[in-house]
């Protein structure tokens, strides 16, 4: 599918999707415990797969208005009858991996073509010093990968550099085996923000995790811990509101989002960011309002490293901003459901910006953006990033919009009900 994008004004209100990322973990958490209702889950491409995942090891979830009800395993996961085919969905694949890790006998994980391209080597490592034989049947580290149970505690290290969601995976399993773990981190944690979410959502399951920070950072995951979630409420999700923000950013347009509370996710520094460039910006934190109108913006610099999923929108600021911007630290963007550096960079060139690609970073100079047929990458914050640029250029084709059903499925029935000129063929 592809849409037709014009020159656009925005006005209105919005109510923000719910986070995929605290819905990934309220499933897996919500599953591995008894009983639990998860209240405004986002129901998308990526979450569903993590439905299918957790059924696949034995919980029962039933989907009810706008609630889940979940029939969990006690930390029990059983051997699923099939091989689990996670789609697209990098998240539900590391989390399962290690949920895979506690069964009695073997579970095989894939996805679909991206997925089968995606790195998975620190989390096979660590979980075969774990006691447990995982291994890709490829020898690259990527999908499909086979995991034997048997996850046992020990101390052990991890790289930090690639993806937060390794870590994330074994603390969602350690705190169930027979033996304490310790976990240091090696190097620097990329995305950290999304491992406090996990472990906010940890919490609230009664499970007890300790952090110790000196010269590098250790988790400390006690053993034969129990997961008790049993009411959990799905927060808004500042990523994909960061597109609707981003949008009354460059078209000089107000919009307001609601649904946006304080809350562990990184990309809440999307509001800073916006303030920053130039962006008249308020946030009522007790009504869960913020507001945003373009006001002229201005270029900055961005680092990335804690929140990556924040760069296509980012460029697609720095594209419409004066002077330059660079996104820096920024190398884990290319891990992603695709090379997200490198496809910002070609996409932007096309609208006539200036673009300087380096291997962990983009510098960009503001310009004026001319309309262009665009690839969309089959990757849903590529499509949506490249949406706002083109309600500036005008005259923009992007392709592979379907993709948007990983995140944000209404996305564009949602802009269009607020004033963006889309038409979708």
């Amino acid at each position: 599918m592809k849409v037709a994008v014009n020159i656009s004004k925005i006005d209105g209100e919005l109510y923000a999707p719910s986070s995929k990322s605290y819905t990934h973990r309220a499933i897996t958490v919500a599953s591995l415990s008894d009983e639990c209702v998860v209240h405004r889950p986002l129901i998308s491409a990526d979450t569903l797969a993590t439905i299918r995942a957790c059924e696949a090891f034995g919980a029962g979830i039933e989907r009810k208005d706008d609630r889940l009800i979940i029939n969990g395993i006690k930390g029990k996961p059983a051997v699923p009858e099939n091989v689990i085919d996670v789609a697209n969905s990098g998240t539900t694949l590391r989390f399962m991996t290690a949920v895979a890790a506690l069964t009695d006998g073997v579970t095989v994980l894939t996805g679909d073509s991206s997925i089968r391209t995606r790195p998975n080597q620190p989390l096979l490592d660590v979980l075969g010093r774990l006691g447990v034989e995982a291994f890709s049947t490829r020898d690259n580290g990527c999908a499909p990968l086979v995991v034997r149970g048997g996850l046992k505690g020990a101390i052990t290290t991890i790289d930090g550099s690639i993806s937060s969601q390794f870590i994330s995976a074994l603390l969602i399993a350690c705190p169930l085996t027979t033996k304490s773990t310790t976990l240091s981190i090696k190097g620097e944690m990329k995305s950290r923000p999304y491992v406090d979410v996990t472990t906010e959502i940890l919490e609230a399951a009664g499970c007890e995790i300790l952090l110790e920070e000196t010269n590098n950072i250790k988790f400390i995951i006690p053993a034969n811990q129990k997961y008790n979630l049993k009411d959990y409420k799905v927060p808004g999700d500042f990523s994909s509101a960061s597109y609707i923000l981003a949008a009354a950013a460059v078209t000089g347009s107000t919009v307001a989002v609601k649904n946006m509370f304080p809350s562990k996710q990184g990309d809440i520094v999307i509001i800073e960011v916006l303030k920053r460039m130039g962006a008249d910006v308020s946030w009522d934190k007790v009504k869960g309002i913020i507001r945003v109108t373009g006001n002229g913006l201005k270029g900055t610099t961005f680092d990335a490293g804690a929140t990556p999923d924040l760069v296509p929108t980012i460029a697609v600021l720095a594209a419409c901003a004066d002077g330059v911007t660079v996104i820096e630290n920024a190398e884990h963007v290319r891990y992603k459901e695709t090379d997200r550096l490198h496809a910002m960079a070609l996409e932007l060139t096309k609208m006539g910006i200036t673009v300087k690609e380096e291997p962990d970073q983009l510098t960009i100079t503001g310009g004026a953006l001319r309309g262009a047929n665009l690839h969309g990458w089959h990757d849903h914050r590529i499509v949506m990033a490249l949406s706002i640029a083109g309600m500036v250029a005008g005259d923009t084709t992007i392709d592979t919009i379907e993709s948007v059903e990983i995140s944000y499925p209404n996305f564009f029935e949602e802009m269009q009900s607020i004033g963006a000129d889309f038409k979708i063929f």
